[in-house]
C-alpha cells in the first residue's frame, strides 16, 4: 500500500522519498490529469501547506515532511544524503473549504455559489477542492443550503459545522482507542493539567482527539468545539524557567 518516489535529477539532494498510499501516485486516466503537488491554505492559520492532489483531483492528500540530519536512503544503486521523508496521508478537502465558508460568513454574510467563495488569489488551485469526490453530497454538513432553479447557494453554519466535527472526534477516539493508543499522560501534559491521576478515561480520548482535530480548523472554531463537547477549560502554562547557562550538545557524524 506504500509506495517510494523520486524526483528526476542528476542532483542527489534534490530528491524527495515519498511514502503515500497508491490512490495518491495513481497513473492519470488522462494526460492533464496527473498528480498535483501544491501549496494550499491551511485552515487552522492561514498560511500555506504543501498538499496533494491524485489524478484528476479526485482526491486530497496531506504531506507532511520529517527529516533527520544524519539518515540516508538507498534508492535503486544511489545513496540519497537528504533523510527527507515526505509521508501523504488522506485529509478531508471540508476542512479546507471551511476556511473559506467562514471568511466569507464575516466579510458578506449571505447564501453564495461555492466556486464564488472557494476562491484565492495566493493559493488558485483551492477552486480543486471542489472537484474532490463527494463533496457536493458533504458540504450540507457545514452550511444551509439554497436551491434556485439548478443552482445551489451556501452559507455556513457553525451549529451544522459543530455537530460534524463531534462525529470526527469521536471517529478520531474510535481510531486511537482500536490502535491501543494511550492517551493519558500525554493530555496531562499538553493541557497542563497536575495533580490529576494520569487514567485512559473517555475524557482524556476526547480531549486529545480534539486537540488532533484542531491542527485543521481555526482558533475560535477550536474553542467553541470544546465548549460543545464540554470539554473543561485549560489552564495555562507555567512559564519555563531561564536557563543560566546555554546546553550544549554534542553530535557524532557517522
Amino acid at each position: 500500500m506504500h509506495g517510494a518516489e523520486q524526483r528526476p535529477t542528476d542532483a542527489h539532494p534534490g530528491q524527495w522519498v515519498l511514502i503515500a498510499p497508491e490512490a495518491a501516485t495513481d497513473f492519470p486516466k488522462t494526460p492533464d490529469s496527473e498528480p498535483l503537488f501544491t501549496r494550499l491554505r491551511n485552515p487552522s492559520t492561514g498560511e500555506a501547506t504543501l498538499c496533494l492532489f491524485n489524478s484528476g483531483a479526485q482526491q486530497l492528500f496531506e504531506v507532511k515532511s520529517f527529516q533527520e540530519e544524519y539518515h540516508s536512503w538507498f534508492i535503486g544503486q544511489t545513496v540519497q544524503q537528504d533523510g527527507r521523508l515526505l509521508f501523504v496521508t488522506p485529509m478531508d478537502p471540508l476542512f479546507l473549504i471551511l476556511y473559506y465558508l467562514i471568511k466569507a460568513d464575516k466579510e458578506k454574510g449571505k447564501f453564495q455559489p461555492l466556486d464564488q467563495v472557494v476562491l484565492d488569489s495566493e493559493f488558485p488551485c483551492c477552486s480543486l477542492l471542489l472537484k474532490c469526490t463527494d463533496v457536493k453530497q458533504s458540504i450540507h454538513h457545514v452550511t444551509e443550503e439554497k436551491e434556485i432553479g439548478s443552482q445551489k447557494f451556501h452559507k455556513y453554519s457553525q451549529e451544522k459545522t459543530l455537530k460534524w466535527l463531534k462525529k470526527k472526534v469521536n471517529q478520531t477516539v474510535k481510531a486511537l482507542k482500536s490502535s491501543n493508543v494511550t492517551v493519558g499522560e500525554r493530555v496531562q501534559s499538553a493541557t497542563f493539567i497536575s495533580g490529576k491521576q494520569i487514567t485512559d478515561a473517555e475524557e482524556d480520548y476526547v480531549q486529545y482527539a480534539h486537540g488532533l482535530i484542531s491542527e485543521y480548523i481555526p482558533e475560535d472554531l477550536s474553542k467553541e468545539l470544546s465548549k460543545y463537547l464540554e470539554l473543561p477549560e485549560l489552564t495555562s502554562p507555567a512559564p519555563e524557567p531561564q536557563l543560566k547557562m546555554p546546553v550544549q550538545r554534542h553530535s557524532k557524524k557517522k
